[in-house]
């Protein structure tokens, strides 16, 4: 099984054979299918089950060649090559394979609208091959019971490509084939109505399908009614990159009249073609009725209360459309007369890390140019500040030191505080195929998550006892002479502190604490050590703690101590909440911090910027401005009495919603 998308990598070392193919001496690796050589020759062979990325099946027989000397034809999909192998794709024998299967799959067809457009018709057009002559199957009712994609298995060819989508690549195991010779059918769970099935709708099984036997919808309500959503032909694809969590999927949306049809995966190097629900279904907000698209102006004499809760259908009882100039003039008099009136610091600024990295940019430098003080921030500041405050302390960056993919090429994965297949779907499904793979995952969280099903070891920790847990870890990798000596003595400094406190935190003496015994603690820390290639992912788990930089500090350390850090398959992963966190928070959306994460306080720094920005020397703020949390207290104190609040919802977010909406 293949369910890696990068397969050309896996045929690196597989050495070289030289055969003939259609009459002319090609090149190929031994582990290299006869198909993938073709289509890097430029040679088109039909396929319909075949898929780059996925296990080869070889069950759909489109995809016949001929061998010369051999006496039946063979599957191009499944067949590797062999030196001095005389292979035919286009020889009578082979065209008339091919073309009876795309025949027989044909009259099979339905002429539906959900059929349009699908791979059946297309290779029937490059082959030529005409009507039917065979009957057509009995057809099987439609399933709409599902809210994002309809099922209609007469259009289904048993490709399966469907199931190795959910089972290889999804890894959610919802898609089954069932039941045998021309009784069999793609089944969901136990032959359940996709709707009523454990489906996650990651809709990968749609991506998959060649057919329209499986295709998107959209939810009732929506821009179309849902049965028609797919059925519509784009007029534009537009490349874009997820707008939800931080896994940082591409995906292309389809187009029709200015308004989005549907969603697919792009190659992108996190995602490699797969999506989650919310990358694939959840764009509707783009023309929700209730997204602003004029400046709005409060009313005269509409008092604000905290406790108020806006009508969407009477936003016009509370606010007047304005003109732009009007909007600007209003909001940017205001701001400077609230500056002017009550000094610099009067004025705070919530910039977004659903933005851009310009927008994000742009937001910092406006306030420290404009209110001309560092009171800007984003939700950094309730997700992982302290992971990366730990990051910056521990190894210089604040940044990931590699990509989610990098699970695959790990033996082990340690994951903790974190619920990845919820939060990070598609980071779950390479966690999920790593560990089909081999690689030894160990959950570490309070919660048993979906993951810990799958995991070599779920550590089931008392909550807040991380510390306690991390440091036993780290004191029998030190007692157990576990550590790099030649990393940290080349690549850290401080391990002899590191060493002399975690002498306090023997297994035994923790184990009452965390609720780990300790042999399970000394069993997970030999294999972290120890692996070959061990890498750490976080969560909010570990991050949002009153001692969450601690807890951030000792996977560091933990990573440090045993070089499990710099090389494929190793390293310190947070999983970012929001899709552009990191991105924000590098270009400077933070308050203590000018972008590239240089300290407000070094004068050097502020001269720098001061005459990229031609502004005058002394301009910029040499004090750390207030984060999310202290304007909300400043608000109350009197201190804040201006904000421009941008992509950002502090009534919703902050820890207190009452306090910060008050």
């Amino acid at each position: 099984m293949n369910a890696f998308p990068r397969a050309e990598a896996l045929h690196l070392d597989a050495p070289l054979i030289q055969f003939e193919l259609n009459g002319r001496e090609v090149t190929g690796r031994a582990s290299e299918t006869l198909i993938e050589i073709a289509q890097r020759e430029g040679v088109e062979i039909p396929h319909l089950c075949y898929k780059p990325g996925f296990e080869a099946v070889g069950n759909c027989r489109s995809c016949m060649v001929e061998v010369a000397g051999e006496r039946v034809l063979a599957a191009s999909c499944c067949r590797v090559p062999a030196a001095g192998m005389k292979v035919t794709t286009n020889s009578e024998r082979a065209l008339k394979s091919q073309k009876l299967v795309l025949e027989l799959l044909l009259a099979d067809m339905p002429e539906t609208a959900y059929t349009r457009h699908n791979e059946v018709d297309e290779w029937a057009l490059k082959l030529g091959v005409g009507k039917p002559r065979f009957e057509a199957r009995e057809q099987v009712e439609a399933d709409l019971s599902h809210p994002a994609i309809a099922v209609n298995l007469d259009a289904c060819i048993q490709c399966t490509r469907c199931l190795r989508a959910c089972r290889d690549e999804q890894v959610n195991d919802v898609i089954g084939l069932a039941f045998r010779g021309e009784h069999a059918k793609i089944v969901f769970d136990m032959d359940d109505a996709l709707g009523a099935s454990t489906c996650v709708a990651c809709g990968e099984c749609v991506q998959a399908c060649p057919t329209g036997a499986l295709a998107s919808v959209l939810r009732p309500g929506a821009l179309m009614p849902a049965r028609e959503a797919a059925l519509a032909v784009p007029d534009k694809q537009v490349a874009s990159v997820c707008p939800y969590c931080g896994v940082g999927c591409q995906l292309t949306y389809h187009v029709k009249d200015n308004k989005i049809l549907f969603v697919q995966g792009r190659d992108g190097p996190a995602n490699h073609e797969r999506l989650c629900v919310k990358g694939r279904y959840g764009f509707d907000y783009a023309h929700h009725p209730h997204r602003l698209t004029k400046p709005l102006i409060r009313r005269a004499g509409v008092p604000k209360r905290g406790d108020f809760t806006m009508d969407p259908d009477r936003v016009m009882d509370v606010f007047r459309e304005a003109t732009w100039d009007e909007a600007l003039a209003l909001a940017g008099g205001k701001l400077a007369q609230i500056r002017d009136q009550f000094g610099r610091k009067s004025l705070a600024g919530f910039g977004s890390a659903k933005g851009s990295n310009e927008e994000a940019y742009l937001f910092q430098k406006l306030v420290r140019t404009g209110f001309r003080s560092n009171n800007v921030d984003h939700c950094t500041r309730l997700c992982h500040a302290s992971s990366v405050v730990a990051l910056l302390e521990g190894i210089g960056s604040g940044a990931v030191s590699n990509p989610v993919m990098d699970v695959t090429r790990a033996e082990v994965v340690l994951l903790i505080g974190a619920n990845p297949t919820v939060n990070h779907p598609v980071a779950a499904t390479w966690i999920k195929n790593a560990v089909k793979n081999g690689t030894k995952l160990i959950v570490c969280d309070p919660r048993r998550s979906d993951l810990a099903r799958i995991a070599h070891r779920f550590v089931q920790f008392k909550p807040d006892t991380d510390v306690a847990l991390l440091n036993a870890m780290m004191n029998v990798i030190v007692t157990e002479g576990l550590v790099d000596e030649a990393f940290i003595a080349g690549r850290t400094i401080g391990y002899d502190e590191l060493r002399k406190n975690v002498e306090g935190y023997r297994p035994e003496a923790m184990a009452p604490i965390c609720g780990i015994d300790a042999d399970t603690i000394r069993e997970v820390a030999r294999l972290f050590a120890t692996s070959k290639a061990s890498m750490i992912l976080w969560g909010m788990g570990v991050s949002q703690h009153v001692h969450g930089t601690d807890n951030a500090r000792c996977l560091i350390a933990l990573s440090l101590m045993t070089g499990q850090i710099g090389r494929p398959g190793t390293g310190l992963h947070p999983l970012r909440g929001q899709n552009n966190v990191q991105g924000a928070s590098d270009a400077g959306l933070i308050p203590m911090m000018l972008p590239d994460y240089q300290h407000v306080s070094d004068a050097a720094v502020r001269g720098r910027f001061e005459q990229a920005w031609q502004l005058p020397a002394g301009t910029l703020d040499a004090e750390p401005g207030l984060t999310v949390v202290e304007v909300m207290h400043a608000i109350r104190a009197g201190g804040i009495r201006g904000m421009y609040v941008m992509g950002e919802n502090p009534a919703m977010s902050d820890p207190d919603a009452n306090h910060a909406r008050a």
